[in-house]
């Protein structure tokens, strides 16, 4: 067998795989159509076979075997029918000739050989409109025929496909038919080389096509109509789509509908909604394309729907103001059916103005009582909707007293006598805050609130600070709460006796700010309602005396920045209950100091 006989060979063989990759590629085209298939195919024509071998045995006679190259075999005949399941999956039984050359030489017996098949396998085809590529895989019984030796049946299988053009419904031309060749065959004794058929075979030739296919599709129409839900008045766009229609011939359009007025020839239609009440609709659509069986209708259905009013709410911002004052009006205000609003406003009395969201009330001129605003909302189709808010309007206050003359300020002023209020050691506790204050510190407290109030008349942002103190025995955190304790017994004693709350200022020392002992001998000796005797008696009682002193809650004018006198109450009734280092009780075992009494002045 010569070189080049390798090479074609080789060729054929290589070029199978970019054969099935075109097949491929017509079947991925040909699966969007949708072609019916036949029910059975029968194919007959030309067969060409490329064995792709080498044929190995040994001649009668002969010491040694021989082997050589098998060529191609361009004699043949193939035929196959096929059943098809459906438009893709069928069963082919196939046979094929290939005969071996006429010439009867040694190397010609050797070198060429009879090949033939009869097989049985599943066929896969991609139909489309022209196009009905193919697969296969094809087993059976496979027969070489050497001249130089015996006949060998085996078994083997074809792998390819093809690719048809119908010319008709019933015939159509296989361009080509590409399938892979495998059976091994022995002709030497036991343990030798086995010929393998690793080859190609090539058929064309006519296809024929019976039964199947599908009855001609009649036509057909969908309508729509968009949109589906409208108001009255709102326009409405019905459209027919045909199918299956023959392409040739113009589709005519005839609308009808009952109670809506549609007209037209075209694809699609405007109807005329203006006049219709709420409620469904139907339109149809008559198609022709003029044949006799080119006839199809559909029908849409659309809504007009029932409007629905505005909804609006409204409020006023404040919702009291004073003569001549004014108030925002705010408006929520929506539609159910989406569409546009437009705002307005009126009033009962004043000036309302605004055509938005928000709108003014102005109060002037109007009369003290309640003023309604109502609230008013349209939409485009003049359907409206209103709300009522109302601004209560107060007459203005009456104009504040005349400044009295600056003499009558300083005689308040000076009868606006500040007096520090004294404690009892320990009071008041924290078991009853609000005890503690003896009734000569109360009475003082009670003519300095009827002063303070007469004084703010003249002074209305004048304030009363309140400062507490306490003795230096005890801790610091004890002595802060002892204070705090008697600065709020203090704030609350005003207040009982009409003082307003917000005119008073407290402040906790706790022990800081101590009075010395000078400072009470200072005290003592400036004093007018003690007589020499009683002074020597209480600086014998100094110590007494300082603790007393700081058990005290001063009280500073704001507006002066004068602070109470620190002038204890040696006079009161209660001294002796005030003195005492342990509140109610004795000194302690001392003798307690004894102050002749005098009138209180």
């Amino acid at each position: 067998m010569s070189f080049q006989s390798k090479n074609r060979a080789g060729r054929v063989v290589g070029s199978l795989p970019v054969l099935i990759a075109v097949l491929c590629t017509f079947a991925s085209l040909a699966t969007a159509q949708d072609r019916p298939g036949p029910k059975v195919e029968l194919f007959g024509g030309y067969s060409l076979f490329q064995p792709g071998a080498d044929v190995h045995g040994q001649l009668p006679g002969a010491l040694f075997p021989i082997s050589s190259r098998l060529e191609a075999n361009p004699r043949g005949a193939g035929a196959s029918i096929t059943y098809d399941f459906n438009r893709w999956l069928g069963l082919t039984l196939d046979t094929s000739t290939d005969w071996g050359s006429r010439e009867k030489t040694l190397a010609n017996r050797i070198d060429d050989a009879a090949f033939s098949n009869l097989s049985l396998g599943p066929k896969v085809t991609f139909r489309s409109k022209h196009f009905s590529p193919f697969l296969e895989v094809l087993l059976g019984d496979h027969r070489l025929m050497p001249d130089a030796f015996h006949d060998v049946d085996k078994f083997g299988f074809l792998l390819g496909g093809g690719l048809d053009i119908d010319l008709s419904r019933h015939v159509a031309l296989r361009l080509i038919r590409a399938d892979y060749v495998y059976s091994n065959y022995r002709y030497v004794p036991p343990g030798g080389q086995e010929t393998q058929i690793r080859g190609v075979r090539l058929q064309t030739g006519l296809n024929f096509m019976f039964g199947g296919g599908e009855p001609p599709v009649p036509p057909s129409a969908a309508c729509s109509a968009r949109p589906a839900e409208v108001f009255a008045g709102e326009s409405v766009t019905a459209t027919a789509t045909g199918s299956n229609f023959k392409p040739k011939r113009t589709v005519k359009y005839t609308w009808n509908a009952t109670g809506v007025k549609v007209a037209g020839s075209d694809a699609s239609t405007q109807i005329d909604t203006s006049s219709l009440q709420p409620g469904s609709y139907v339109v149809s659509a008559n198609l022709s394309d003029g044949s006799k069986n080119g006839v199809a209708s559909c029908l849409a259905r659309f809504n007009v729907k029932q409007p629905r009013p505005p909804e609006i709410a409204c409020s006023s911002d404040p919702g009291t103001i004073r003569t001549g004052g004014t108030a925002t009006i705010r408006t929520t205000a929506s539609s159910p059916d989406n569409r546009s609003l437009t705002y307005s406003y009126s009033a009962s009395a004043g000036n309302v103005s605004g055509s938005d969201v928000t709108a003014t009330l102005n109060s002037r001129n109007a009369q003290p009582g309640r003023i309604t605003v109502t609230c008013n909302v349209s939409d485009d189709r003049n359907l409206t909707a209103s709300s009522t808010t109302f601004v209560n309007v107060e007459a203005p206050p009456p104009p504040p007293p005349p400044p009295a003359p600056a003499p009558e300020i300083k005689v308040l002023e000076a009868k606006l006598a500040l007096h520090s209020i004294y404690f009892q050691t320990g009071r008041p506790t924290a078991e009853n805050s609000k005890g503690g204050l003896v009734d000569s510190q109360a009475m003082i407290l009670n003519n300095l609130a009827e002063d303070f109030k007469n004084y703010l008349k003249y002074k209305p942002d004048a304030h009363l600070i309140l400062g507490g103190h306490a003795d230096p025995r005890g801790t610091v955190e004890y002595n802060k709460a002892l204070t705090q304790r008697r600065v709020q017994r203090t704030e609350d004693a005003l207040v009982e006796h009409g003082v307003p709350a917000d005119h008073l200022e407290t402040q906790s020392f706790g022990k800081e700010d101590q009075l010395t002992s000078d400072q009470t001998k200072e005290q003592i000796a400036q004093n007018p309602d003690l007589s020499p005797d009683d002074r020597k008696q209480m600086l014998d009682n100094l110590r007494v005396m300082v603790l007393a002193n700081n058990r005290r809650v001063d009280v500073t004018l704001s507006t002066t920045g004068e602070q109470s006198t620190r002038r204890y109450p040696f006079n009161a009734k209660d001294f002796l209950a005030l003195i005492s280092t342990q509140g109610t009780k004795n000194l302690g075992g001392k003798k307690p100091v004894i102050v002749k009494k005098k009138p209180v002045r």
